[in-house]
């Protein structure tokens, strides 16, 4: 299976797992839950329709919320889930998406926080790293996320629904996506309103933006993106790639601001992109590998696949090939500790023993010269 092919198969056994409450058997509809941030802030979301540098985006921003009865927001918006869902076979009158730990335009949480913008890898979706979304901001910070136009599934608030369509989609186009992004998170938190339509955002959420200590995380693709970002704009602090290969034309050049990658199928000893890179960083660095880490055991695929096995007997050699060796409960810790503890180093100057060496509470977490 290439990834696209992973990612519906993914979204169709997760929604296969069963949700125990009333509430689910009543819909006749069955659900999976998905790990909980660890963090003592409530979450909420809002999307974004956003126009600009010739691009068309859909975003979501996530803040730390007031607690609330607003309604659960889903991973992933229904009408794409029902396309995603009926293209692998699968009835989508009997399976709904995972909900998340966001309420919908929730009240926001009073006080300027640290802003991390994310960009998606190929054929995929701004959902990808929820886990990584939901515990950054359970601990304080705002989160945007973007779909790639014509790399993703992208639902448009007019029933549109953009599908993955350009093999050649390249890396400087994502980047190019995340320039947009911060331009109109800049209007956001200037007072303006950057949705395309001025639909209502919940009340002094551009208070909560520090536009002034912004970072960046991606997986795959969505890594070398966030290299080729910091390339070109000085906005974004410090960056983390989840094993991105790092390869792009022009290629991705040195930076002086911090950067670490998080290394599985593509380390420095395997990948010479981004062993390039690795020597041309002149700031903070770090690379770390989590051994029996597979490409997808830091995002939300290393918790699906898995049940995906249980589910369709597709046998242990298919959850090796996705998943590695890496336990998924250990695989949701790490990718919980380590983003959070890089952006608590480089956007809150908060001293980060996990980052200095060998930690006992990850042993399987390697830490690369």
């Amino acid at each position: 299976m290439n990834r696209r092919q992973l990612l519906t198969t993914t979204l169709a056994a997760a929604a296969a797992v069963p949700l125990a409450g009333p509430a689910s058997a009543a819909l006749g509809r069955t659900r999976l839950t998905l790990p909980q941030p660890t963090g003592p802030h409530a979450i909420g979301n809002i999307d974004l329709h956003l126009i600009g540098g010739g691009r068309e985006l859909m975003a979501t921003v996530w803040y730390p919320a007031e607690r609330s009865n607003h309604r659960l927001v889903p991973w992933m918006p229904d009408t794409s889930w029902r396309v995603v869902i009926d293209a692998v076979g699968f009835d989508a009158g009997e399976v709904a998406a995972p909900l998340t730990a966001a309420r919908l335009g929730a009240p926001v949480k009073p006080g300027r926080r640290p802003v991390v913008i994310y960009s998606h890898g190929n054929d995929s979706v701004r959902s990808e790293t929820t886990i990584v979304v939901q515990e950054l901001v359970s601990h304080g910070y705002v989160v945007a996320t973007v779909d790639h136009t014509g790399d993703g599934y992208t639902l448009f608030p007019d029933g549109r629904l953009g599908l993955p369509d350009d093999d050649d989609f390249n890396p400087w186009h994502s980047a190019h996506d995340m320039r947009v992004l911060l331009d109109k998170l800049e209007l956001l938190a200037s007072g303006g309103n950057p949705d395309a339509e001025r639909r209502p955002l919940p009340a002094a959420l551009g208070n909560a933006l520090d536009m002034g200590n912004v970072g960046m995380f991606g997986w795959s693709k969505g890594a070398t993106s966030a290299a080729l970002v910091m390339n070109t704009d000085r906005r974004v602090r410090a960056g983390l790639g989840f094993d991105g290969e790092m390869q792009s034309q022009p290629p991705v050049e040195g930076l002086s601001r911090p950067f670490m990658i998080m290394s599985a199928e593509f380390p420095r000893d395997v990948e010479p992109s981004v062993e390039e890179f690795w020597r041309k960083l002149r700031g903070w660095r770090l690379n770390v590998r989590a051994v029996g880490a597979a490409h997808g055991s830091y995002n939300d695929q290393q918790w699906f696949v898995p049940d995906i096995v249980r589910l369709t007997g597709l046998g242990d050699d298919v959850l090796r090939d996705w998943c590695g060796t890496l336990d998924r409960g250990r695989a949701v810790r790490i990718q919980q500790a380590y983003p959070l503890a890089f952006f608590d180093l480089h956007l809150r100057r908060r001293r980060q023993r996990l980052l200095e060496g060998p930690s006992r509470a990850f042993p399987e977490v390697l830490y690369l010269p």
